[in-house]
């Protein structure tokens, strides 16, 4: 069971990310994770993603202990936002595409656009573009319409990103998750709106119609910024926990938000006791060029390589985690 995973503090969750749409590129992600000895799998909350992510764990043929989360948001979340390039504006500098993480902006037809399924909302080109070129927008999201064909599949977590301002939105889709949804629940939570205490204030809020340890506190440092794998990237993951650790609520705690190969390491310097580690970015981007190739799942040195990297990723993130709570 899932509970197990979290209770041995043996917990390696993928984020394949929130806004990822490609199909193929999840279910490459989450064979190969899979494989590497990832437990928990984040996805995007479409029915053929699932499928996908389900496909990739069967591929790998370690079906035990494999489990899979669909991700939620509210307004402005970045985790469910798309780029747009403002084409009367775009000077075709490239800069935008030089920086896409997800290759998700392409030329074609003599203009950039964003190749919308590949997107994941990060914001690194609008950050890059010198001519104010590029726009986010929202991806609506009704969970009553989302949900329940996602639950008939089978799955094993609801993940609500609550890191908006909106109080009332927040806790609108957590009752309505809540009362479609009795698995297990996760509640991902970041301070880049919320101050120390308003960010515990909201969980405790959160949690007073959950029983103990029936949900997830992701505690997301720095959303989507693991691209670099230094402990500067990472601290604020680290930080984060430390703050939610110190309240004693009833909740397992996964580090997020910037997480890298040197997240567990940085969080037993720093005496933080944490149920698992999820990595998006950085676990995306070591294996990158692997995944990409036509010949990924035929040609055994690509496999057998791509597994190294993944596989140490993993192994070292669940050593240290141990360690510190062994």
């Amino acid at each position: 069971m899932l509970e197990d995973i979290l209770n041995s503090k043996k917990c390696f969750k993928l984020v394949c990310a929130a806004g990822n749409e490609d199909a193929e590129e999840v279910e490459r992600l989450v064979y190969l994770y899979s494989m590497a000895g990832a437990s928990f799998f984040d996805v995007c909350a479409k029915s053929e993603i699932v499928d996908a992510a389900k496909s990739g764990i069967m591929k790998s043929c370690i079906e035990k202990d494999r489990y899979i989360c669909v991700s939620v948001g509210i307004t402005g979340d970045p985790h469910i936002s798309k780029a747009r390039i403002l084409t009367e504006m775009c000077k075709n500098c490239a800069e935008c595409a030089k920086i896409c993480p997800q290759e998700a902006i392409i030329f074609e037809n003599k203009i950039y656009n964003v190749k919308e399924k590949r997107c994941i909302g990060c914001g690194n080109c609008i950050k890059t573009c010198s001519h104010n070129a590029i726009e986010l927008y929202n991806i609506e999201q009704d969970i009553s319409t989302i949900l329940p064909p996602l639950i008939q599949k089978g799955i094993d977590c609801v993940e609500l990103h609550a890191c908006g301002c909106d109080d009332f939105e927040v806790f609108s889709k957590w009752e309505e998750i809540n009362k479609r949804y009795k698995g297990m629940l996760s509640i991902c939570i970041d301070r880049s709106n919320l101050g120390n205490k308003a960010m515990v204030n909201r969980l405790k809020k959160l949690l007073i119609s959950r029983k103990p340890y029936s949900t997830i506190i992701q505690a997301d440092g720095a959303p989507m910024s693991g691209f670099d794998d230094g402990f500067k990237t990472t601290l604020q993951a680290v930080a984060t926990a430390e703050i939610i650790q110190n309240e004693n609520m009833p909740a397992y705690i996964m580090l997020s938000g910037g997480t890298n190969s040197k997240t567990a390491k940085l969080a037993q310097m720093c005496g933080v006791n944490a149920n698992g580690v999820a990595i998006g970015s950085y676990a995306r981007k070591i294996v990158r060029d692997y995944i990409v190739r036509d010949d990924f799942y035929t040609d055994t040195y690509v496999l057998n390589d791509a597994l190294q990297i993944a596989k140490k990723l993993v192994d070292d993130t669940l050593s240290y985690i141990g360690e510190n709570n062994g």
